[in-house]
C-alpha cells in the first residue's frame, strides 16, 4: 500500500489493488485532487478515516453519444414538470447528496473536508453542479469535476422521483454540444447503466485522459 506524504505524487495507477485501491494519506487540496483526477484517481473513504485514493479496473463510464432516454424519460423531458439549471446551487446540491438517504446505503462519504474541498473547486471553476427544481424547489441534482472535455461525475441526489436523472440527461446533453469526451462515473450503478453507461479497461480511460 502506498503511503502519501507532503510531497504531490501519485504511484502509478496500475499498482493498484484487485479492488482499485491505490493510495492512503496525502490532504483535500486543490492540486493535489486536480492531479489525481487527471491521473485517473479520486478520493473516497469514510468520515474519521485515512483519505483513500481510488483507481478501478475495470472503470465505470458514459460516452455521451451513448446516452440512453427510455420513453418514460422522454415524457418527464417534455412535459414541462421540472426546470433544469448549473451552478445556481452547487452548496445546496453537495449538502443534499450528503444528507438524502439512498437505498441500500447506511450513510455517506461527503465529510465537511469533502464539501470544503470541492466547495473550493467550484469556487475556482473545476466543479460543477446540475440542479433540477419543482416549483421552486431543488428536488434533485448532482456535482462533479470537469477538466478538459472530461466530466468526472462524484455524486447525485433525488427528492422526487425521476429528478436526478432528469439533471443527469439534461447536463450530458448540454455537455455533448460541448464536445465532452467522456463522463466518469467511476464504480457501477444500475441507475447509471440504465442512462448507456458501462464499463471499459482503466488503461483505456487513462488513454481517454490523456487526450
Amino acid at each position: 500500500m502506498f503511503l502519501l506524504n507532503k510531497e504531490l505524487i501519485f504511484p502509478p495507477v496500475e499498482v493498484a489493488d484487485e479492488d482499485g485501491l491505490l493510495a492512503i494519506g496525502g490532504d483535500l487540496g486543490t492540486e493535489r485532487l486536480l492531479l489525481a483526477y487527471r491521473s485517473g484517481i479520486f478520493p473516497w473513504y469514510n468520515e474519521g478515516e485515512p483519505i483513500c485514493w481510488w483507481s478501478p479496473d475495470p472503470r465505470f463510464v458514459l460516452y455521451p453519444s451513448e446516452l440512453k432516454i427510455s420513453n418514460s424519460m422522454r415524457t418527464v423531458l417534455n412535459n414541462g414538470k421540472f426546470r433544469f439549471s448549473i451552478d445556481r446551487a452547487f452548496t445546496e446540491v453537495i449538502q443534499n447528496c450528503k444528507t438524502v438517504t439512498r437505498k441500500g446505503q447506511d450513510g455517506t462519504w461527503i465529510s465537511p473536508a469533502v464539501q470544503k474541498a470541492y466547495t473550493i473547486l467550484h469556487e475556482q471553476g473545476y466543479a460543477h453542479s446540475a440542479e433540477t427544481w419543482l416549483d421552486g424547489k431543488l428536488v434533485g441534482g448532482l456535482y462533479g469535476i470537469k477538466l478538459d472535455n472530461i466530466f468526472f461525475g462524484e455524486s447525485m441526489f433525488s427528492i422526487e422521483k425521476n429528478a436526478s436523472k432528469f439533471a443527469f440527461i439534461k447536463y450530458v446533453q448540454l455537455l455533448q454540444k460541448e464536445n465532452l469526451q467522456l463522463v466518469d462515473c467511476q464504480v457501477y450503478t444500475g441507475h447509471l447503466e440504465s442512462l448507456g453507461a458501462g464499463m471499459i479497461s482503466r488503461e483505456r480511460f487513462v488513454e481517454a485522459l490523456r487526450g
